[in-house]
């Protein structure tokens, strides 16, 4: 009998132990180690993803002595015994393969390899093929024509003439050969001073363990001589290395198939050990989602494997049909295929909607309106079909439903079309869920939360520079993703949605906070910012001539030319030729090259800081004054930045192609490519600046009464601060103190330790300890605030915004120190950072609201930080800078008044 389907068989003590050693300490938040049991099941959904196996089994060793204890009391008499961090996972990785309906296999007496020596054997007898998953190098004795070893650890295959590249025996030669070199992990003599070249000549000279003892007597020196004294325990040791494959047991080969998982069981141990991406993905029973729309509440059942119907909309008598389906519920999903990702020139190939479906659970069809290929069908036309879609696409009332909805905005918006009713976003639901998760995109989503999705673009368009522009994609194709797009970001919001909404807290930030935002945004995007770029070129070549001015006297410092560009050569300079002290090293053992190394350094050397200040004239050369004149749109003449509201953990935006919110205001030549951001004619640029914010809100979250009061009564805190540490009168502050207060004050936000703030100040860790001690005495309640942070986050696994943003920190109670630390850190900071990204994005819900209602001639133009930048009528100045203002600071969520420094300029500096 023939089996197409292999047998897989696991053998799972191995790859628990390589696990628990090659994974990093994960713990869930009340401490348990879970690193051993995530390697492990990783592992075997990958290769059940791989292999979909008909037959399988994961075999473990057992408890207790086997019988090769009987044969040598000294068998494995040196391995230590089960770390407790790894034996304690062993139940719940036990427990987890139960639930997950794979046969589990413990056989008292023999050891793992036995029971899958034993296994391997009798399948081949029934004609399958086998395929052993394990690290252990014994294994390789049982391949043969149907059995393959397979180490994921690697992705390492070894089959019969594997074995013999690997060891250069075949593989009825392996216990032979393991017998005279021997098994130290095991405790199983060999020959002494008999390595794998000596037992390789012997085997390839003789043929067998067998026949090497029959010819011991012709081999001279002294190896001869500890072969000689080796024979009495040879077959000792052959028999402790022999897989045993005659063990009695309760199972065959054909009774090992999966069970349907037992998904409850599932969802409750990843509960318990903290795996919230497999949580997400292991699917709930069939069950009723609420999902609530405008102003009543839509009941759809939600079935997780059930497929979408999927129309393709090429007739008049569809687009029809579909049209009226689409008038009716007040709860719509859109999504847009275009020519391309640049909001402001890309242009609508096609449109995808999904509609929630009584049977189903989703409707999702696609009109194709672009295609323009060769030999392309006839499509509907994309002005008549936009213009019939226009009532349905500016309804307020009609609820709109996307992913990434902004970016569809921008879209409609290039076609006339103004976007009305968009309350729901599935990158912004998910964002708001848990902002930690590293990806927000829909296939990531999909499956994260659902089945994972049949249809990725690049299986449709290709990848890398050959990828088809959807408008190059065939229709029949380009249907099929689209419309599974749009059924995806349907049944993703059904999952994420009641998450959301089950918080008040985060149904509010989301309701109230990021999905208005998200159309607040789109508006400053368009608006974009002017720039002058014969202003930018004049900077370019005098940066390029400061290049080389550092370059030629790096190179006489040097002795030599070299490349300040390269990290070796430089590397190769500093520390090789000159000589510099080695600070720190990289991951591979060289001495660092990187930037807070150089700074160090550069306090005493005059080459590092040559080079520092050669890294960022570079930099801003090739990220400012070249790439930002290529930027400016030609339709417009502006810059028009992407803010990206689903990227940073702590809720801030960030802004890309270009970024605009990096560009440095400390140095002279970073202030200047800030001129160069200029007002139209006949406008001012205003820049409105939170002051001390983050410290504000320490203030605030600390209670610390000595804060409190500092801001009430407006006093400089850094000069009060300085006089607290100091035991100075306040107006007895020197600039040094103030200025060493500042940075402790700032250095303590970002939970910089003694040695950190030692660094930042240029003095002794001691000193540096010493203010952190008078520091904290003077301010009890900000110690307090951070010891409370720390904990909560060790015993929630989060933190929060005052608004109630969710902050996770995974790696609180890592065993690993650095990653610890780095947590605890986090744990201080980012309710400080998050409340204050919190703070400005009401700012500017309140700002886009009153330029909406006022028609007062003021832009939006960028958000950078804790700065916002408007474009205003010169007549407008005096009125925008008030009400911008009191938009800022009004309806403040802090216990600390705010404040905004406003300047008003031709260009940003002079605005800063």
């Amino acid at each position: 009998m023939t089996h197409t389907k292999p047998l897989v068989l696991v053998d799972a003590t191995s790859y628990l132990y390589r696990a628990f050693y090659a994974m990093p300490p994960l713990t869930n938040s009340q401490g348990i180690p879970t690193g051993a049991v995530y390697g492990v099941v990783n592992m075997v959904r990958k290769l059940l993803a791989e292999q979909k196996p008909e037959h399988i089994a994961l075999v473990f060793d057992a408890k207790g002595k086997t019988f090769r204890d009987d044969l040598y009391a000294q068998y494995k008499a040196h391995r230590p015994r089960m770390p407790d961090d790894l034996s304690v996972q062993t139940a719940p990785l036990h427990a987890i393969i139960h639930a997950m309906g794979l046969p589990l296999l413990a056989v008292d007496g023999v050891e793992a390899d036995d029971v899958i020596g034993t296994l391997a054997c009798q399948a081949a007898e029934r004609g399958m093929h086998v395929l052993i998953y394990t690290g252990d190098k014994d294994l390789a004795q049982l391949v043969n024509a149907q059995v393959t070893l397979i180490n994921t650890m690697n992705n390492s295959v070894l089959d019969v003439p594997g074995v013999i590249q690997k060891f250069g025996i075949p593989a009825e030669r392996i216990v032979d050969y393991l017998a005279l070199v021997g098994d130290s992990v095991d405790n199983i003599p060999g020959v002494p001073k008999v390595g794998p070249t000596t037992a390789l000549k012997w085997l390839k000279q003789y043929g067998t363990l067998d026949n090497i003892i029959e010819h011991a007597g012709e081999i001279g020196g002294k190896v001869g001589e500890n072969l000689r004294a080796a024979l009495a325990q040879l077959p000792l040791s052959r028999s402790l290395l022999t897989v045993k494959c005659d063990v009695v047991l309760d199972v065959t080969p054909l009774d090992l198939r999966p069970r349907p998982p037992d998904v409850e069981a599932l969802r409750e141990l990843y509960k318990k050990l903290e795996f919230k991406a497999w949580l997400a993905q292991t699917p709930l029973k069939p069950a009723v989602a609420i999902v609530m729309a405008v102003s009543e509440t839509v009941e759809i059942e939600v079935r997780g494997a059930s497929a979408p119907s999927y129309d393709t909309i090429i007739t008049p008598e569809q687009f029809d049909v579909w049209l009226t389906k689409l008038s009716q519920p007040e709860f719509v999903c859109l999504d847009v295929q275009t020519t391309s990702l640049d909001y402001m020139q890309a242009q609508i190939v096609g449109i995808a909607f999904a509609l929630p479906g009584p049977s189903d659970g989703v409707a999702a069809a696609y009109i194709p309106l672009a295609h323009d290929y060769p030999n392309a069908p006839v499509q509907l036309a994309r002005d008549q079909v936009l213009e019939r879609l226009r009532p349905l696409l500016e309804d307020p009332h009609c609820t709109k439903l996307g992913h990434d909805i902004k970016f569809a905005f921008h879209v409609l918006a290039n076609h006339g079309i103004t976007l009305a009713g968009a309350r729901f976003d599935t990158m912004l639901e998910s964002y708001v869920l848990d902002s930690t998760a590293t990806r927000h995109d829909v296939d990531s989503l999909a499956v994260n939360y659902l089945d994972g999705r049949a249809n990725t673009l690049e299986s449709i368009a290709g990848k890398g520079v050959r990828q088809l522009a959807f408008n190059q994609i065939a229709i029949e194709a380009a249907s099929v993703h689209a419309a599974e797009q749009a059924a995806l970001i349907m049944r993703l919001h059904l999952v994420l949605w009641p998450q959301v909404n089950a918080l008040e807290s985060l149904q509010r930030l989301f309701t109230d906070m990021e999905m208005p935002l998200a159309l607040v945004l789109a508006r400053i995007e368009r608006n974009g910012v002017g720039i002058d770029p014969e202003m930018l070129h004049r900077q370019s070549e005098e940066l390029a001539m400061r290049m080389d001015e550092l370059e030629q006297q790096a190179h006489v410092l040097a002795g030599q030319p070299f490349n300040l560009g390269s990290p070796a050569q430089i590397q190769e300079i500093l520390y090789d030729k000159l000589g510099l002290p080695v600070l720190q090293k990289t991951p591979k053992g060289q001495p660092s090259t990187a930037e807070p190394v150089l700074q160090e350094l550069a306090l005493d050397y005059p080459l590092p800081k040559l080079i520092l200040e050669h890294r960022a004239m570079s930099k801003l050369k090739s990220t400012y004054t070249d790439s930002l004149p290529e930027r400016i749109n030609p339709a417009t003449a502006r810059v028009h930045t992407c803010y990206q509201q689903a990227v940073a953990a702590t809720g801030r935006l960030s802004s890309t192609n270009p970024n605009l919110q990096n560009i440095p205001i400390r140095s002279a030549a970073g202030r200047r490519i800030r001129q160069a951001f200029v007002a139209a004619p006949g406008y001012k640029i205003l820049a409105a600046d939170y002051s001390q914010i983050e410290l504000r809100i320490m203030a605030h979250l600390s209670g610390d009464a000595k804060l409190l009061r500092a801001f009430a009564d407006a006093d400089d805190v850094h000069k009060i601060t300085a006089a607290e540490v100091f035991g100075v009168a306040p107006d007895q502050v020197t600039p040094d103190q103030r200025r060493t207060a500042k940075t402790t004050n700032f250095a303590l936000i970002y939970g910089m330790s003694s040695f950190g703030l030692a660094r930042q100040l240029g003095i002794d860790r001691l000193a540096a300890q010493q203010y952190v001690a008078r520091y904290f005495a003077r301010y009890p309640g900000v110690k307090i605030y951070m010891d409370g942070s720390r904990a909560k986050a060790r015993e929630l696994g989060y933190v929060e915004t005052i608004l109630g943003r969710r902050l996770y920190v995974p790696h609180i109670n890592d065993r690993n120190a650095q990653r610890r630390q780095y947590a605890e850190r986090t744990a201080i900071n980012a309710p400080l950072q998050g409340t204050a990204a919190d703070i400005i994005k009401l700012a500017m819900l309140r700002v886009d609201a009153w330029l909406g209602a006022s028609g007062v001639d003021v832009r939006m133009i960028m958000q950078v930080h804790d700065e916002l930048v408007f474009e205003v009528a010169e007549d407008s100045v005096d009125k925008a800078r008030e009400t911008i203002r009191n938009c800022m600071t009004a309806e403040s969520i802090l216990a600390v008044p705010l404040v905004v420094d406003i300047g008003v300029g031709n260009n940003w500096d002079e605005a800063h």
